[in-house]
């Protein structure tokens, strides 16, 4: 959606690598008002077409696809996109128009450039996951290639949303990876796995300590099917949003 950071940077970094010295790289910037909940904010997403045509230039993209919105969507626009099972929960569940918003618009961006591959990231996994259904029932004759989530120093996700926070919440939003960490500790030192319900009560206390955290969500499951996780072990994996005044932070990993 624009706003380019170097989390979308690695992933023109893997579409050039993956593309060869034969294929060309496409990058799609758009602001997607239907994966924008009607309390969310659609309007202030931060926009700087600009800036990111020049980093695209800079790595090295062939082309860029930027359309206006009544280029994607008519003004009578009725036709949407639905996954209807990995969608529902963790996101699906926070914000329950959201996907639909996002899998109508990337079905679209798929037909219109037609790629023989197309990168996401994982920082949304859940997002990946979901897109990488569509693509299998639908028969796009894509692959989909997922890459790694790029952080801070800190080890906050990078995120066009980051930029939201004060300085007191981005010194709390740490609280998602160390979050994490401890999970993954947790897990490392128990022999045998932890119920579910038992980890999250963990979680949610170290959380509780940071002033200006809500948690709005942390959920255990099989990293390719989505489905709960009763009990975790090594392998699981995990997921979480936090919200930092009106910021959502969202970050995941394999346990």
């Amino acid at each position: 959606m624009g706003n380019l950071h170097e989390g979308h940077l690695s992933l023109i970094r893997k579409a050039n690598a993956l593309a060869g010295d034969g294929g060309l790289v496409l990058v799609t910037i758009f602001v997607n008002k239907t994966q924008f909940g009607p309390q969310e904010d659609f309007k202030k997403y931060p926009r700087t077409l600009s800036a990111d045509l020049n980093l695209c230039q800079q790595l090295g993209a062939d082309l860029v696809f930027a359309p206006e919105d009544s280029t994607i969507y008519h003004a009578d626009h009725s036709t949407y996109v639905a996954e209807g099972c990995l969608a529902k929960r963790m996101e699906g569940a926070s914000r329950p128009t959201h996907f639909r918003g996002v899998t109508t618009v990337v079905a679209k961006l798929l037909n219109l450039s037609q790629p023989n591959i197309a990168v996401f990231g994982a920082k949304d996994w859940q997002q990946s996951a979901v897109i990488s259904r569509i693509v299998r029932d639908l028969n796009y004759p894509v692959r989909v290639v997922i890459a790694p989530t790029v952080r801070e120093k800190d080890g906050l996700a990078l995120s066009s949303r980051n930029r939201y926070l004060s300085p007191s919440e981005r010194s709390e939003a740490t609280v998602l990876i160390e979050t994490l960490r401890l999970a993954k500790r947790l897990v490392r030192e128990n022999q045998s796995p932890l119920t579910s319900a038992t980890l999250k009560r963990k979680l949610e206390k170290h959380i509780a300590t940071k002033r200006l955290a809500k948690l709005d969500y942390i959920d255990f499951f099989d990293p390719k099917s989505l489905e709960p996780a009763q009990r975790v072990q090594r392998g699981t994996h995990m997921a979480l949003a936090v919200i930092f005044g009106k910021t959502r932070l969202i970050d995941n990993s394999r346990l």
